[in-house]
C-alpha cells in the first residue's frame, strides 16, 4: 500500500476525496500548522479544496521521508470519517492491483512515468495566476481553454545592435518589423533545440506552461515520452546538485522514484535563464566553477531542450548551445492584436472598456507597450480605477512606470483608501520608497537578480525590522538554507534604480557610470515639472535636492550626450581600410543623438537658453523616417522637432525612406518640411498637408534602387 501512496494518480484522486477534511487530516499527519494556514488562506494559488488538499499531501511528503498508508488511515480514523476511509481504501486497493504498482519502482516503465508527468502538469498548470489578477474577479489565466494569443517571431537573424543595449528599446524596434509565426507551426514540429527570448513580463512562462499542457494532452511533442520542466529561480537553491538524476529526484521524486533517466531520451524545459545565479559560469565554461549545478545545466545539452529567458541571456547562451541544424530560435513579442482585444474583453469592466481602448489608441506609449502582458494588465487596472482618465498619465515611458509603481504602492503595499498625494505626504512612506529604490539601485548596478538578506542588510540596516513591508515589490523565495529575494518585476527594479539615482546622485556621477546608461531617459523623465504628473511625488524625497537644481541637472546630462556624439564624429577615419571602424563610430554618434532626443522628450522640457546653446553646438540635425523607426522614437522626434522649429531654427536634412506612413509619421514630415535645408525622398510618396515655409535648398528624389 505504501507504494500506492507515492503514485501521482493516487495523490490526485485522494485530494478530491479529502475535500474539506484536508486541514484536520494535515494536523493529524503532523504537518506544521503554519504551512496548513498558509495553504488555507491562499485562495489565489489554491482556489479549490482539492488544490489545497493536494498541496497538503506534498507538504507532508516533503518533511516525512517515509510516509505510510497506515499513517493516513489512522489520521482519517481520528476525525473520524469511516465513509472517507472506505473510499480511500477502495481507491488504494484498486490501484494496488493495477500494473502500475505491481512493478518495483526501480524498474518503472517509461510509459508509466510519462502518464504520471502528464497528470502532474494537468493538475498543476491547468490554471496559473496572472501577474496581476483580472479586474472582474481574482481568477486565473485558463491556459487550457482561454490561452491569450502571443506573437511569436523568428529571432535567429535578428540584428544585434551593440550600442542599443536597452532591452526595452530592442523590443520596440523589433515590434515594427516582425513576421508572426503561428504557435502550431513551431511546436507541432520536432526540434532538438528551441531557444525562446523575450523581455520581462512578455509571456514566456505562459507559453512554456501552455506547451506542457498541450504535451500532456498529446497535441505536441508526440515522440517525446519524458518532458521535465525546471525553473532557474528554483535551481539556484541547489547549487551542490551534481547530476541530472539527483536534480530530478528533488523536483520529481514522487514521479520517478530514483529512476535513472540518463540512458533514456528526454526533453528538458529550462525557464528563466536570466535568473540563474551562476549564469556567468555557465556562459564561460573555461572559468573555474565551484558550483556543480552549472555542470548539470551543461549536461542537459546532451538531451533535447527548450531554454527561455530574457533577450540578453538567450543571445549569449546561443554561443554555447550546440550547433545543430535542428535548432529553432524565437522571440516572444507579447500579445498580438487579437490577444490585446481578447484580454480587454475578458478582464475589463464593461463600462471601462471604451476608455481603455481609447487610451491605447491615442497614447503611442500605451499602444506600444500594451502587447506586454505586465503593462497591459497594469494599465487596464489603473484606467479602470481612475475616475478621470488623463491621457498624459501615459504620455512618456517614465509616466507609465511611475503610474504602475505608485498604483502598486497604493493597492498592494499600503492597501488603504488614501490617495497618492496623501500617501506621499507621510515621511515614513517616503523613507519606504527610498529604501525600495536603494535596494533596486545597489542590485541593478551590480547586475544581481537574486539576492540574500545579508546583501540587502549591507545598505538597508533596519531591513530585519521592516522586511515584511518590502514584500510586494520584493518577493521572498524559501530554500533549504533560508530565504532568497528578488524583485517581483525587473522593469520595476530598473525604474526604482532610476528614482534612487535621480534623488541621490549628481548628473556627473550618473553620466560617469556606464551601467546607468539604460536608465538615462527615465532619470531625465523625472525632471518633468508638469504638476499634473504623478512624477512630482518621486522627485522630492530628499529635501536637499530641490526643483531649483532640475534645470541644471537636465542640462548637464543633455550636454554630455551631445559631446559624446561629437567626440565620436571627430574620431572618424574616412580611409577605406578603416571603413568598418568608421561605421561603428558613426552609429555610436547617431546613438547618442537619438538618446539626447529621447531624454529631451521624457523630460517634457522646452527650449531653454541652456538647451538652445548645446543644440546649436551640434550643427547637423537630421531626421529620418524609415521602416526601422518605432512609434516611440517618432513621438520623441515629433516633440523635439516641434520645439526646434518653433525656436526659429532650421533642420539640416530630412530623409524619407518609407511610403506607407502612420499619422504620427505624416505629422513629423509636415513639421520638418516647414523649415529644412535638404530633403531626400527614397520612396514614391504622396500625401497632402504641407507647404514649405522657407525655400528648400536641395530636393533629392532617389527611387532608382527599389
Amino acid at each position: 500500500m505504501d507504494r500506492v501512496l507515492r503514485t501521482p494518480e493516487f495523490q490526485i484522486k485522494l485530494s478530491k476525496l479529502l475535500d474539506q477534511d484536508w486541514f484536520e487530516i494535515g494536523i493529524l499527519l503532523n504537518v506544521k500548522q503554519r504551512s496548513l494556514v498558509s495553504i488555507r488562506n491562499d485562495s489565489i494559488v489554491f482556489p479549490k479544496q482539492k488544490d489545497k488538499a493536494f498541496e497538503m499531501i506534498q507538504t507532508w511528503f516533503s518533511f516525512d521521508k517515509n510516509p505510510t498508508f497506515e499513517q493516513l488511515k489512522q489520521a482519517i480514523l481520528k476525525i473520524p470519517n469511516h465513509g472517507l476511509l472506505k473510499e480511500v481504501e477502495d481507491l488504494a486497493n484498486s490501484l494496488n492491483s493495477s500494473e502500475i504498482t505491481s512493478r518495483c519502482n526501480f524498474n518503472k516503465d517509461i510509459s508509466e512515468i510519462c502518464t504520471a508527468l502528464k497528470s502532474h502538469y494537468l493538475t498543476i498548470y491547468e490554471k496559473i495566476d496572472e501577474i496581476q489578477p483580472p479586474l472582474k474577479s481574482p481568477a486565473y489565466v485558463d491556459l487550457m481553454h482561454k490561452f491569450v494569443d502571443l506573437c511569436i517571431v523568428d529571432a535567429v537573424n535578428t540584428e544585434k545592435d551593440i550600442f542599443y543595449s536597452v532591452e526595452r528599446k530592442k523590443f520596440l524596434e523589433k515590434q515594427i518589423r516582425y513576421t508572426p509565426i503561428p504557435y502550431s507551426e513551431i511546436f507541432m514540429k520536432e526540434k532538438s533545440i528551441t531557444l525562446i527570448s523575450g523581455i520581462a513580463g512578455i509571456g514566456k512562462t505562459w507559453l512554456l506552461r501552455k506547451c506542457l499542457l498541450d504535451w500532456s494532452n498529446d497535441q505536441i511533442w508526440k515522440n517525446d515520452k519524458l518532458v521535465f520542466y525546471l525553473e532557474c529561480r528554483r535551481l539556484n537553491q541547489y547549487q551542490n546538485i551534481s547530476n541530472i538524476n539527483e536534480l530530478l529526484n528533488i523536483f520529481y521524486k514522487n514521479i520517478i522514484n530514483d529512476f535513472n533517466i540518463s540512458n533514456y531520451p528526454a526533453l528538458f524545459i529550462i525557464d528563466g535563464l536570466d535568473e540563474f545565479k551562476y549564469l556567468n559560469e555557465l556562459l564561460h565554461p573555461s572559468l573555474s566553477c565551484n558550483y556543480p549545478i552549472v555542470n548539470v545545466l551543461t549536461e542537459i545539452q546532451k538531451f533535447k531542450y527548450v531554454v527561455a529567458g530574457r533577450v540578453y541571456a538567450i543571445d549569449q547562451y546561443q554561443n554555447i548551445s550546440s550547433e545543430h541544424s535542428d535548432k529553432l530560435t524565437i522571440q516572444i513579442m507579447g500579445f498580438n492584436e487579437n490577444g490585446i482585444n481578447n484580454y480587454i474583453e475578458n478582464n475589463v469592466l464593461e463600462d471601462k472598456k471604451d476608455v481603455v481602448k481609447a487610451t491605447l489608441k491615442e497614447s503611442p506609449i500605451a499602444k506600444s507597450m500594451s502587447s506586454v502582458p505586465f503593462y497591459l494588465s497594469s494599465m487596464c487596472k489603473i484606467i479602470s480605477d481612475s475616475k478621470n482618465v488623463d491621457l498624459n498619465s501615459f504620455l512618456t515611458m517614465t509616466d507609465l512606470y511611475a503610474n504602475i509603481f505608485l498604483y502598486f504602492l497604493q493597492k498592494h503595499i499600503f492597501k488603504n483608501n488614501e490617495l497618492i498625494y496623501q500617501i506621499m505626504e507621510n515621511d515614513f512612506n517616503k523613507k519606504y520608497v527610498l529604501n525600495i529604490c536603494k535596494i533596486a539601485y545597489q542590485l541593478f548596478v551590480e547586475n544581481k537578480v537574486i539576492f540574500s538578506k545579508e546583501e540587502i542588510q549591507t545598505f538597508v540596516i533596519d531591513f530585519d525590522e521592516n522586511k515584511d513591508n518590502f514584500f510586494g515589490f520584493v518577493e521572498r523565495i524559501e530554500t533549504n538554507r533560508g530565504y532568497n529575494y528578488q524583485f517581483a518585476h525587473l522593469t520595476i527594479m530598473e525604474f526604482c534604480a532610476s528614482v534612487y539615482a535621480y534623488n541621490y546622485l549628481s548628473s556627473e556621477e550618473i553620466m560617469a557610470d556606464k551601467r546607468l546608461e539604460s536608465c538615462l531617459s527615465m532619470i531625465c523623465g523625472l525632471t518633468n515639472t508638469n504638476q499634473n504628473s504623478l512624477l512630482k511625488f518621486l522627485v522630492n524625497l530628499i529635501p536637499s535636492k530641490q526643483s531649483s537644481k532640475e534645470s541644471l541637472f537636465l542640462f548637464s546630462i543633455l550636454d554630455r550626450l551631445l559631446k559624446l556624439s561629437r567626440q565620436s564624429e571627430n574620431e572618424n577615419d574616412f580611409r577605406v581600410e578603416n571603413y568598418y571602424n568608421f561605421q561603428l563610430k558613426f552609429e555610436l554618434a547617431t546613438y547618442y543623438v537619438n538618446l539626447f532626443i529621447e531624454c529631451f522628450y521624457e523630460s517634457q522640457s522646452s527650449f531653454t537658453d541652456e538647451i538652445k546653446f548645446i543644440v546649436d553646438e551640434h550643427e547637423w540635425w537630421a531626421i529620418s523616417i524609415d521602416d526601422g523607426k518605432t512609434s516611440y522614437e517618432t513621438s520623441c522626434e515629433n516633440y523635439f522637432v516641434n520645439h526646434y522649429i518653433k525656436s526659429g531654427r532650421k533642420l539640416a536634412r530630412l530623409n524619407v525612406d518609407k511610403n506607407i506612413l502612420s499619422d504620427e509619421e505624416k505629422n513629423l514630415i509636415i513639421q520638418c518640411l516647414t523649415n529644412v535645408r535638404i530633403v531626400n525622398f527614397r520612396c514614391p510618396i504622396k500625401f497632402e498637408g504641407w507647404k514649405p515655409k522657407d525655400k528648400i535648398e536641395e530636393l533629392l528624389i532617389d527611387i532608382s534602387l527599389i
